[in-house]
């Protein structure tokens, strides 16, 4: 049995979660302010509190720091109906246990009480003395998914230290987006350095990450500071960090071990105080297997991870992310916002963007420019099918076996990152027989 407080100003939501939890054999108390739920907190002892962020005396956010303050072993759960996603990483940040969404799914609110009782039996430490961070400035995840509640809740909880983390996700996800979050939250007003391994020649990668001194090879007229140093204590952003030469790829290894480097060329050694951050849509831990990436530095970076979803396995956040994109995208073109007519989104809905958020971006960003009286309609809606496989089932028009076959290969090719061996392996082929059908086919590799 816990003691729960809930803290709400809806009376009739707060008398039905307590008949439901009374029932399982739990005690309730309610209060319907803060300062209310403050003084109840402190009389009765609550193994669990049901915060809401909107209470007619302060918000629910604000109070928390002092709520946890009064108990440090508290369980503080947040509730609330906003879709408000820089709620979720404030709150875990500033100590709370978890975060649920109105209207509240009651198998996962008793879910979330066992989680309270396990933590209890274990005596587990609390974690609710860490500084308050500032709001992220930075544009919001959209999504009300539960998949990407959960990661935010993630970042939430990561932003309280400096740990290396590690995301991955397709191509068009927002990896970027992940990490400029994660950095806002854990070091505002701190520099935020982003690189593109891909993007960079090889070459000049470690002077990049590094620096040099002056002299340290032709062309070196003088010292200058690497990204890691100009850092200081903000984030380096490496993404596309399976596309890093395996040689230099030591040499981050040692960095991270260290917690120091060298300029090129150098000999003094200099401190890393800056948080590492990776991104990658490659599947490093194959790329391990085939020996194409370090097997020791796949563990120093996967020590946690954040795993964004694709946008086809959550198209209900997509009529959300249209809505985001389009005030962005008006904005950009100087013009009104359009409507979206239902054929449209319905379009949009059941397509299945492999491309993600990105694609998506492009594909309105042309509707809107092109729609007539402001209106965006499913004719309007219109991608490269040539370039997305994935788009094949789209088609109205029957195709022949021949392009159905090529539309699968080509579809588990974009799957394996266009890996021969591994796409060969699912379909069950060898890898000489897959390299004649893409040639047979013509099938190319979409630019990234």
């Amino acid at each position: 049995m816990s003691v729960i407080l809930i803290i709400d100003d809806d009376k009739l939501l707060c008398r039905s979660l307590q008949i439901q939890l009374e029932a399982a054999g739990h005690k309730t108390h309610l209060a319907h302010t803060m300062h209310e739920g403050m003084e109840t907190a402190g009389r009765v002892g609550a193994d669990l509190v049901l915060l809401d962020l909107n209470l007619p005396d302060q918000s629910g956010l604000l109070g928390l720091p002092a709520l946890l303050e009064k108990d440090h072993g508290l369980c503080v759960v947040i509730m609330t109906g906003n879709p408000d996603n820089k709620a979720v990483i404030d709150s875990m940040r500033k100590g709370a246990f978890d975060y649920l969404r109105k209207p509240l799914d009651l198998d996962e609110l008793f879910a979330m009480v066992e989680k309270v009782e396990d933590r209890k039996k274990k005596t587990l430490s609390p974690q609710s003395d860490h500084p308050v961070a500032a709001r992220p400035s930075l544009g919001d995840l959209v999504g009300a998914h539960p998949k990407m509640i959960e990661l935010l809740k993630q970042i939430g909880l990561l932003s309280r230290s400096r740990v290396t983390v590690l995301i991955q996700g397709e191509s068009g996800t927002g990896k970027e987006l992940v990490a400029k979050i994660l950095h806002a939250s854990s070091a505002p007003g701190m520099p935020f350095v982003a690189i593109n391994c891909s993007a960079v020649v090889p070459t000049l990668l470690e002077s990049e990450l590094f620096g040099y001194e002056k002299g340290a090879f032709t062309g070196a007229d003088k010292t200058k500071i690497g990204k890691m140093e100009f850092a200081g204590e903000g984030t380096v952003f490496l993404d596309e960090i399976g596309d890093m030469p395996l040689d230099l790829q030591s040499k981050l290894l040692r960095v991270l071990q260290e917690q120091e480097f060298v300029r090129v060329g150098g000999l003094e050694t200099i401190a890393l105080k800056a948080r590492i951050v990776t991104a990658t849509h490659r599947d490093l831990h194959g790329m391990v297997d085939q020996g194409q990436f370090r097997q020791d530095l796949f563990y120093r970076l996967n020590v946690s991870t954040l795993h964004i979803a694709p946008l086809r396995s959550r198209r209900e956040d997509i009529p959300l992310l249209v809505d985001s994109l389009l005030a962005r995208i008006s904005t950009k073109l100087h013009c009104d916002l359009p409507s979206v007519s239902e054929a449209a989104m319905k379009k949009m809905t059941n397509y299945d963007w492999p491309g993600n958020v990105r694609e998506l971006e492009n594909v309105l960003t042309r509707a809107a420019a092109l729609s007539r009286d402001n209106r965006v309609l499913a004719e309007d809606i219109v991608w490269q099918q040539s370039k997305t496989p994935a788009a094949a089932g789209q088609q109205t028009e029957p195709f022949t076996l021949a392009e159905a076959e090529k539309y699968h290969i080509a579809n588990a090719l974009l799957e394996n990152d266009w890996n021969i061996t591994h796409t060969a392996q699912k379909l069950a082929i060898s890898p000489t027989t897959l390299r004649k059908k893409i040639n047979d086919f013509d099938i190319r590799k979409p630019a990234t």
